[in-house]
């Protein structure tokens, strides 16, 4: 018999990783490349595989543990041909003598122990947070057992989150929790205590002869006459391999809302979506939901045909409350643009995880320049607005930044990549809120975009907009004009990927790296979706937009 160390293999350029789930327990056989673990970092999450056939003899590590490049993470024993450990009913003498060893200790320490001599004497530990890698304390959003409750070896017990990350806190032992040492809210750092736990020995003693217990019995072939005498080492490992898969296939199916077998990110990025992880079947070894199946069950579910009475059928249902005993009201029924409205901006906030960058743009010239053509404008019937100048800006800028002018397409895993550029303009109405759609805008001037900005605003106040008028918008702008407010965060209109808000612009104080100079600055507020655009991206893409209106002769540069 050798034993084979198992070691972390390369990460793909990944500095550190963390080990989210021990697959197999000590002592089962494990197969050629049968998943013995399973490491996430902030990105994805990843199967190690087994580099031999034999039996898991120990783990190294344990969950929570950061691990790099060649760190060792489990003993295989490998049992070559010819081996005396293998064959049925072989004694070996350092067993023996570590047997008798046990028991003397046992008799001499008054340890309750079965006719084997296993120590079956009940004890109580604590399970604490193991090291969270940082200093920051972490918030329990979620406790996951109750006192009373019988928890295995791996079973989570708590959530814990801070603003960049979700870790789990798992049980290191199979145990009965007595009592709740942490609750939601709770700010917890490494080694805190979490749960007490009464580890009954005798329990897992019995489950050990017993095998998996009465729950999963039907999940084994009864004995049959042709099944070996249950004597030999060989025969026990087959059985006990028997019991273990049964066990793993029953955890698989029973998908409780305290028992969904998927990693951090996953939990927390389901949160984000409002997904339910117990309606998630799961692809990964022993049915962990991986992050294409939460991605696939969200594009189902946004593509599946539905037919709601009211935009509130999928939220939480509001309590009913008895306003009119506090005074006269008056119900006043939606019109149809506030319930789609109100519809699809629920289904944008709950699908997408929103982000939102804020910057300032120094419009000094470009309103100095404006106002001169104000007689300009006036000979040609048009008004000259800001809008204008901003809408040419957002087109180079889409131009450059490509990113911004795509649609996710979960269903297939692809991203749509637009050759065209339809910026939508938000116009409140008193219908309520109305998107037209501007065509080609990357290859209209500021005069011809002026003219359709008046144009399409026109047509929604009158509510004379065609259905052609408001589709094929590839990005939206929402200005609230001479309304006033510094800055606030749009909500991406699906199924674009990114929006501008734009605020009142204001004369305020900037140095000039000499002197502080008044300057009108106007505040932008871009909202994107971080499942393809990241913050870099969105730097960039403000920063184009703010140096094109800060000086308006680049736009005749495009």
């Amino acid at each position: 018999m050798t034993i084979e160390v198992i070691v972390v293999p390369d990460l793909g350029g990944v500095d550190s990783v963390e080990v989210i789930d021990l697959a197999i327990t000590p002592g089962a056989r494990v197969e050629l490349d049968e998943s013995i673990l399973v490491l996430e970092s902030d990105k994805a999450s990843m199967d190690v595989p087994s580099t031999s056939e034999g039996v898991l003899s120990r783990y190294l590590v344990k969950e929570g543990d950061s691990v790099t490049v060649g760190t060792p993470i489990a003993e295989i024993e490998v049992h070559s041909v010819g081996d005396p450990s293998d064959s049925g009913g072989t004694i070996i003498l350092s067993d023996v003598e570590s047997n008798s060893e046990t028991v003397r200790q046992n008799h001499q320490n008054d340890v309750k122990t079965d006719s084997i001599g296993r120590d079956v004497s009940d004890e109580v530990i604590i399970a604490s947070v193991p090291d969270t890698g940082s200093s920051e304390a972490l918030e329990v959003v979620e406790v996951l057992v109750s006192v009373g409750d019988k928890v295995c070896e791996g079973d989570t017990l708590v959530t814990l989150e801070s603003d960049k990350a979700s870790m789990e806190v798992p049980a290191s032992v199979t145990g009965t929790v007595i009592e709740l040492l942490a609750f939601e809210s709770d700010k917890l750092s490494t080694g805190d205590p979490v749960v007490r736990l009464k580890l009954n020995k005798a329990d897992a003693v019995l489950d050990e002869d017993n095998g998996a217990g009465n729950s999963v019995e039907p999940l084994l072939d009864p004995p049959n006459e042709s099944m070996p005498n249950f004597g030999t080492d060989e025969n026990v490992t087959i059985a006990k391999r028997a019991q273990t898969e049964a066990v793993a296939l029953a955890g698989a199916i029973d998908y409780s809302s305290s028992d969904v077998y998927a990693g951090p990110s996953i939990r927390l990025a389901a949160r984000e979506l409002g997904v339910d992880l117990t309606h998630v079947a799961g692809s990964g070894p022993r049915g962990r939901i991986t992050r294409e199946d939460l991605n696939s069950f969200v594009a189902q579910h946004i593509s599946a045909p539905r037919v709601p009475s009211s935009f509130s059928d999928n939220m939480t249902p509001q309590p009913e409350v008895d306003f009119e005993s506090f005074g006269p009201v008056e119900r006043v029924g939606l019109s149809k643009v506030e319930i789609l409205t109100a519809r699809n901006m629920q289904q944008s906030w709950s699908t997408i995880p929103h982000v939102t960058h804020f910057d300032d743009a120094d419009i000094t010239e470009l309103e100095s320049f404006r106002k001169s053509l104000s007689d300009e404008a006036k000979a040609k019937s048009t008004k000259l607005t800001p809008l204008a100048f901003i809408l040419k800006s957002v087109a180079i800028a889409l131009r450059v930044n490509s990113k911004f002018n795509r649609s996710l397409e979960l269903k297939s895993n692809e991203y749509l990549q637009r050759k065209y550029i339809n910026i939508g303009i938000a116009v409140d109405t008193q219908r309520g809120l109305v998107v037209p759609v501007v065509k080609d805008v990357d290859k209209k001037g500021i005069w011809e975009l002026a003219e359709e900005v008046h144009r399409v605003a026109e047509k929604a106040r009158q509510g004379k907009l065609s259905v052609v008028d408001i589709q094929g918008g590839c990005f939206t702008i929402s200005s609230l004009g001479t309304l006033g407010g510094n800055y606030f965060t749009p909500i991406v209109n699906l199924p674009e990927v990114a929006i501008l808000g734009v605020s009142k612009a204001a004369i305020k104080p900037f140095w000039s790296g000499n002197e502080f100079q008044p300057r009108l600055l106007l505040p932008l507020s871009l909202s994107y979706d971080h499942r393809i655009v990241n913050g870099a991206d969105a730097g960039r893409f403000m920063g184009d937009i703010r140096d094109l209106l800060s000086d308006i002769r680049q736009l005749t540069m495009f």
